[in-house]
């Protein structure tokens, strides 16, 4: 982020902060913690204290508006701003997972052999129709073969 100009800083005493709109100047959109880092570097801030509001490029352009809050303390950004699931995810912290059950393995080893209960399937003696048809099919071409 090359150039940071703060374009407006207004003092809210109701609800004890700092507004400020601010333009920077990137090659990509730049991150949020990267706003909230130079925010306090140029305004010698805490960057809990700060929520950036807005993040505004307009297409093929390279210079971004800010909108941003700076509180007196954490706390007072607590009270005022509206959680929202981007905060949360940053300021989430993992939870333990729990451990995973283990499976129960098998007592008796398992093998390709068919179980006790199941009778294995017998083979006929009978040849199958179809091998039938064309048994007596061969023996019709020979019959006009001679």
């Amino acid at each position: 982020m090359e150039n940071f100009n703060i374009l407006e800083k207004k003092e809210n005493l109701l609800f004890n902060r700092k507004e400020i709109k601010a333009d920077v100047e990137s090659e990509i959109t730049p991150s949020r913690k990267d706003i909230k880092e130079l925010i306090s570097e140029k305004l010698s801030t805490s960057p809990e204290n700060i929520k950036i509001k807005n993040i505004l490029g307009k297409f093929g352009s390279k210079i971004f508006r800010i909108t941003a809050n700076i509180y007196a303390s954490e706390q007072d950004k607590d009270n005022v701003e509206p959680k929202s699931k981007r905060d949360s995810r940053e300021n989430q912290t993992p939870v333990d997972e729990k451990p995973v059950e283990e499976t129960k393995e098998p007592t008796e080893p398992v093998t390709d052999k068919t179980p006790v209960d199941e009778k294995p399937v017998e083979e006929t003696k009978e040849p199958i129709e179809s091998d039938n048809k064309l048994n007596q099919l061969n023996e019709a071409s020979e019959d006009k073969a001679e």
